[in-house]
């Protein structure tokens, strides 16, 4: 549990670079809801990490950038009872989110146009359609 966040086979985050905040949870628990600190947020900032190359910086940053607040972000998991499982959510779903967000961009798409004979089987088809639909309007 505790240690460095493993994001990917080349990129961790060491422990020094996360912080953990803990308050009451509104989820489940009954009435050790009240009492125990069992919701988890967990805080990386992005925008002054060394673990991250500058180029996957950059990418994250650019790609966070809508939920990042002055460079970091905040994950928070409240949908266990067991504060520790909810650490465990919460440092896997910001592996997931650093895992997208430094992921390289999706090759470009490279046009393409239907081949003839698609274009004809297309064609024939609607013709046919619309020949059936002909024939039984003059039906009625």
């Amino acid at each position: 549990m505790p240690g460095p966040l493993i994001v990917t086979a080349s990129v961790t985050i060491p422990e020094a670079e996360l912080s953990w905040r803990f308050s009451r949870s509104s989820g489940p628990g009954g009435q050790g809801v009240n009492t125990t600190d069992s919701r988890a947020e967990l805080t990386f900032d992005v925008a002054a990490t060394t673990a991250l190359p500058p180029a996957l910086k950059a990418r994250a940053l650019t790609r966070l950038a809508p939920r990042l607040v002055d460079g970091a972000i905040t994950i928070a998991a409240s949908e266990y009872r067991s504060q520790l499982r909810n650490r465990e959510a919460a440092e896997m779903r910001l592996a997931q989110l650093l895992r997208e967000a430094i992921a390289p961009p999706p090759r470009k798409r490279r046009a393409t146009k239907p081949s003839r004979g698609a274009v004809e089987h297309r064609l024939a088809t609607k013709k046919h359609r619309s020949t059936l639909k002909r024939l039984r309007r003059l039906d009625d």
